[in-house]
């Protein structure tokens, strides 16, 4: 069963920290971080034994990075002869606009893994002629609205004559963008953390294509065992939690409908459904519908700041403020997620 704090936690977590802490709670599933694999790695990961995977528990963001992205790594062997040892190393990027440094910013959380090696090594007075270095597995895991037009690369950041580029740092990035990627891609092996994916590419789509998402994953759910229903529970979790977060109380009502339709098949213990409708309570009284103006203006700044992050939202904070019926601050909220410009947003709020 998940844990009830660690759901409670992500929910009461401010908004502006749901992206990444939510990210990182699914990750650190084996299932779904065999997923992520499967959908950008599929030649290495049936080499890698997700059996004895370790979270390894630090984080090399910088603190004034860390409301735009989080970090994972992980410690697994690759199957070959001598069992290899393999460091996987997640970049969670939320922010969303492209950032053109990308490659540099991999390669250097790559040297402070490898550092964090070498300084075992030294603490346990291991001779130099004995060092090996683990390969990282570098995955970028973007689910920002910009999409990338390249590859992130470090070489190229590096302007130099072709005799040159031999001396310049080359590795492969695993990359997912999430936003862009075709379901077809996120669904190629049929795990729910793709279907889940589905889901946050619609993230801040009008409600019409949400719900359309949300009522297909329902026909999908028609189609499976109740064997392969089980693992599904973190997924229904985490979309209660993305639409408290970033969608309206109807599309909210959509998803009771589709689990209270597969409660049984889905194996829902008696306590979990109490978990969810802790979750639902928890909502009811600090959101909208017990009249929090505070709730509702922050998530309108958070989808805006989210889906226009270069912009300053200072002067739409001072005016959402002025605003004291509860109903305009919800079609504000629906109008931040559909507007195609912050200015089209401004339009309608300055009407």
């Amino acid at each position: 069963m998940l844990d009830n704090n660690e759901i409670l936690s992500l929910l009461k977590a401010p908004l502006e920290k749901f992206a990444d802490r939510s990210a990182k709670w699914l990750l650190a599933n084996t299932d779904n971080l065999q997923g992520l694999l499967e959908i950008i790695g599929s030649d290495v990961v049936s080499r890698l034994d997700f059996r004895k995977v370790q979270r390894v528990n630090t984080t090399f963001i910088p603190d004034n990075f860390r409301q735009q992205e989080a970090d994972l790594v992980f410690l697994l062997p690759f199957r070959d002869a001598d069992e290899t040892e393999v460091m996987i190393y997640i970049l969670i990027e939320h922010q969303s606009t492209v950032d053109p440094v990308m490659g540099f910013r991999l390669l250097f959380y790559m040297c402070q893994i490898w550092d964090q090696q070498r300084q075992k090594w030294v603490s346990e007075n291991v001779p130099k002629s004995a060092w090996r270095f683990r390969p990282i597995i570098p995955v970028l895991f973007y689910t920002g609205e910009e999409r990338w037009q390249t590859l992130p690369s470090f070489e190229t950041l590096v302007d130099a004559p072709e005799i040159l580029t031999r001396f310049i740092p080359r590795f492969e990035t695993l990359f997912l963008d999430v936003k862009s990627a075709s379901d077809e891609t996120l669904l190629k092996t049929d795990r729910p953390f793709g279907w889940l994916l589905t889901l946050l590419k619609q993230e801040f789509a009008d409600e019409t294509a949400f719900i359309a998402a949300l009522e297909q994953l329902g026909v999908h759910l028609d189609t499976l065992s109740d064997a392969d229903k089980a693992s599904w529970k973190q997924v229904i979790y985490y979309l209660y939690l993305l639409i408290i977060h970033r969608r309206s109380p109807t599309e909210r009502e959509t998803l009771d409908e589709m689990v209270s339709e597969h409660q049984k098949s889905l194996h829902f213990s008696a306590e979990e459904v109490k978990q969810m409708q802790t979750i639902r309570e928890y909502y009811e009284e600090q959101g909208m519908e017990k009249g929090s103006r505070t709730t509702a203006i922050q998530n309108i700044l958070t989808v805006l700041q989210t889906r226009f992050s270069e912009r300053n939202t200072q002067s739409v904070e001072q005016t959402l403020e002025t605003i004291r019926d509860l109903e305009h601050l919800t079609e504000l909220h629906r109008t931040a997620l559909q507007a195609s410009t912050y200015e089209d947003f401004l339009e309608v709020i300055d009407r």
